[in-house]
């Protein structure tokens, strides 16, 4: 198949972009480009056809897509400390990014897979919501929950509205070799990165909130999933490890590791408390997680070091 990856460069779009070829797909990227963008696919970048720019801009969007198959729309925004910030880049990129890439599957009749996230779920369900099931209601809890919300709801209605042949997918916290550290990076690149540095690591808040981590080759299992099951039109589907662990615990595992303390700071606005999935319907898709955290944090700690 023709398979185009908006933010095809990044942490999960380059996984992505590697798998599919090594299954025999055409695959093109649409990315904004940077140093990094480029380092992240240095060892496929003369197979895939690439198109740099961003999703706001229409007419390089109609080139991109014309004659696709599949688009994998994984580009935006992501971090919660950086929406809070400034959250009308949030809103432009992945609310009104995601408006162009809609329309242009409604013209083109591509079949869109759109990855949200976890984090439209948010917080204040309750202790009687044991797992976070598709239905579950959204409480997006920062400004970059909402627009992945607003951006989520879009591809449902558009679906409603227009026939749109479109997938969500809703991952849970994904880690893995090219997961961004430093600032505005993710929580175990970030922890990793100062423990080599021989610095202690900071946790907001008590460290008792719970997030399932999965490990980025289990997301592509997913994404592989979806690809190959085309009755998925308007499904929504979480994809998670099915196993809760507290920022403490993990703080822990790689303070250990590397002979550095832990310290405390206080709690940060939009933080969510607990986010656990219900990947039932993963499941019975034939959805298995295969790395287990602890063995995927060293497998992140060796690549570093490497």
């Amino acid at each position: 198949m023709k398979i185009l990856i908006t933010g095809g460069t990044g942490f999960q779009g380059s996984h992505l972009a590697r798998y599919l070829l090594k299954d025999g797909h055409c695959i093109s990227i649409l990315n904004t480009q940077s140093d990094r963008a480029i380092e992240n696919i240095k060892d496929i970048i003369n197979k895939v056809q690439v198109y740099w720019g961003d999703i706001k801009n229409n007419m390089l969007i109609d080139k991109a897509f014309a004659d696709q198959d599949v688009i994998f729309h994984l580009a935006g925004n992501v971090n919660v400390d950086q929406s809070l910030q400034d959250p009308l880049l949030y809103f432009n990129n992945n609310i009104l990014g995601t408006y162009n890439i809609l329309e242009a599957v409604k013209h083109y009749k591509n079949r869109l897979i759109f990855v949200s996230t976890c984090e439209v779920y948010g917080d204040g369900h309750g202790e009687d919501v044991k797992t976070l099931a598709e239905s579950t209601e959204l409480r997006p809890s920062s400004p970059y929950a909402a627009s992945k919300t607003a951006a989520d709801r879009m591809c449902y209605t558009y679906f409603r509205s227009y026939g749109v042949d479109v997938t969500i997918v809703r991952p849970f916290n994904i880690y893995g070799e090219k997961q961004k550290a430093g600032k505005f990076g993710a929580l175990i690149p970030i922890f990793v990165s100062r423990a080599m540095e021989g610095k202690n690591l900071t946790i907001f808040g008590d460290g008792r909130s719970e997030r399932d981590y999965m490990h980025v080759d289990d997301i592509i299992q997913g994404y592989n999933i979806i690809l190959n099951n085309p009755t998925l039109t308007g499904q929504v589907i979480n994809f998670a490890s099915g196993e809760n662990i507290t920022i403490k615990e993990i703080a822990e595992y790689i303070a250990k590791k590397f002979d550095v303390s832990i310290d405390y700071g206080p709690a940060r606005i939009g933080e969510v408390t607990r986010l656990p999935a219900d990947i039932l319907f993963a499941r019975r898709l034939g959805y298995k997680p295969q790395v287990d955290l602890w063995q995927g944090i060293d497998r992140y700690i060796e690549w570093v070091k490497s």
